[in-house]
C-alpha cells in the first residue's frame, strides 16, 4: 500500500508535532466530545499500541474506570503495511462487553482499517457491545471510518510525544 509521502524526502515533510503540553489539552478537549453528545462510556478499549496512551488519559476526565485493550498490528514500519489488519495475542477477553457501552480510543484514524476492525470484532457475535464510538486524537481525510470524536483532522506526517525517539538499547 502506497503511503502519501513515499516519494519525497523525509526532511521535507510537513509535520503534525503533538507536545506532551499539547496532548494533555487533547484528550480533554476529546473527552469534553464525548460528555458533550450526551453518550457515557461504561468501558474504554485502547487499541495498543499507540492508543494506550490516550485511552488512559481520555479514561480518566471521563471518570471511567473499566479499561481493556487489544493489539492490532497493521503498520510493520513507516509506509509497511500488512494486507489487512490482524489482532495479535495475548487476546482480549470481549466476552464482559456484551451490552455495554464501548469508547474506542487511538491516537490516529490513518487508514482507518485498524479502528474499523476494532469496532466489527465488538459490534459482532453473542457479547457484542450495546453501542461502540470511537474517539481518536487525529484523522486522516484518507481514513475509510469517519470516528465519532476527533480531536484534529490533518494529513500531515504526526509526530507523537512517546514514539518520537527510537527504542532503547542496553547502555554499552
Amino acid at each position: 500500500m502506497a503511503q502519501p509521502f513515499d516519494d519525497v524526502a523525509p526532511e521535507t515533510i510537513e509535520r503534525e508535532i503533538l507536545t506532551w503540553s499539547r496532548f494533555g489539552d487533547a484528550t480533554r478537549e476529546l473527552a469534553q466530545q464525548v460528555a458533550d453528545s450526551q453518550w457515557q462510556a461504561d468501558v474504554v478499549v485502547a487499541i495498543a499500541r499507540g492508543g494506550l496512551i490516550p485511552a488512559g488519559a481520555v479514561a480518566y476526565a471521563l471518570g471511567v474506570k473499566a479499561m481493556a485493550a487489544t493489539n492490532v498490528e497493521f503498520y510493520t514500519g513507516i509506509g509497511e503495511v500488512l494486507t489487512e489488519p490482524v489482532f495479535l495475542p495475548p487476546l482480549m477477553d470481549s466476552s464482559s462487553l456484551g451490552g455495554k457501552r464501548v469508547l474506542v480510543v487511538d491516537d490516529v484514524a490513518d487508514s482507518g482499517r485498524t479502528l474499523q476492525k476494532v469496532i466489527e470484532s465488538l459490534s459482532e457475535g453473542p457479547a457484542a457491545a450495546a453501542s461502540v464510538r470511537s474517539a481518536v486524537l487525529y484523522h486522516k481525510p484518507r481514513s475509510v471510518i469517519v470516528p465519532d470524536y476527533v480531536w484534529l483532522s490533518t494529513d500531515k506526517w504526526i509526530m507523537f510525544p512517546w514514539s518520537d525517539q527510537p527504542p532503547v538499547t542496553p547502555s554499552a
